[in-house]
């Protein structure tokens, strides 16, 4: 059995504030780190002196690849990710690459998923209470998934009356994504059902909108890769630009003081 571990660390939003305990005593303990380039910069300070492999966007196959290569080699290693690594991150990349290799998790490289606060706490913890009820997360990215599965996963979120997280939801050359998920919601919710388009949260980048379903299309510029898009149910409401999502006390109790 290899002496070396690969750690899977989700760094949370960007800030150290939002970093747990766990993620930095792995980091600290850890004599190589390997990452994306924009996720590597977030824990600069935490790595000096450390073997450090820095990556492209779109080179998840060989990062994942040479982060188990390292630690099978008896290094001590941390994959660094934003967010959470097992929601739409590298954990799963890492488990399918190993499984692929015949890996034995009793007898083989110890591996170690670190969770990290992902986008849909980040952002939800910045516009009030939106995550109340149940809700649904999805990416509209295309590239590893069809686009016809993502609607039909839109619209069933749309016919269930769940709130709506939405990953990824433009770029540069996806445009329509986004656009046409809007028309498919309006089928099932109110124009003035809330929107709230974070980019950047907890980083100093950071900006916050409110609208709604009408008017998401006006704030396209507000939207890219670290943007998170969250859509209300039929009870969502906005309150002083904070976004609400009843739990159900009100049917119960009194809640006046």
């Amino acid at each position: 059995m290899s002496s070396g571990k690969l750690y899977i660390v989700g760094v949370g939003p960007g800030s150290h504030d939002h970093m747990t305990f766990r993620a930095k005593e792995v980091i600290t303990q850890s004599d190589t780190i390997v990452g994306y380039d924009t996720y590597v910069g977030l824990v600069e300070d935490l790595i000096q002196g450390k073997e450090i492999h820095r990556y492209a966007m779109t080179q998840e196959v060989e990062r994942a690849k040479q982060c188990i290569e390292l630690a099978q080699s008896g290094k001590i290693v941390s994959l660094v990710s934003s967010g959470d690594p097992g929601i739409y991150g590298m954990a799963g990349l890492i488990y399918e690459t190993l499984a692929e290799a015949g890996w034995d998790p009793k007898t083989g490289l110890e591996v170690e998923v670190v969770p990290g606060v992902s986008a849909l706490n980040s952002c939800a913890s910045l516009i009030g209470s939106p995550l109340m009820t149940d809700f649904a997360v999805v990416s509209m990215s295309d590239l590893l998934v069809p686009w016809e599965i993502i609607t039909k996963r839109v619209e069933a979120a749309a016919q269930g009356d769940y709130v709506i997280v939405i990953y990824n939801p433009s770029s540069k050359k996806r445009i329509h994504q986004l656009q046409d998920t809007r028309k498919l919601l309006l089928k099932y919710r109110k124009p003035s059902t809330p929107v709230a388009i974070i980019k950047g949260a907890y980083r100093e980048s950071e900006t916050i909108v409110m609208t709604d379903l009408e008017n998401m299309e006006n704030h396209a510029d507000k939207l890219g890769m670290i943007s998170t898009v969250i859509i209300g149910n039929s009870s969502t409401y906005n309150f002083k630009n904070l976004m609400i999502n009843p739990r159900g006390y009100t049917s119960k109790y009194n809640l006046q003081t």
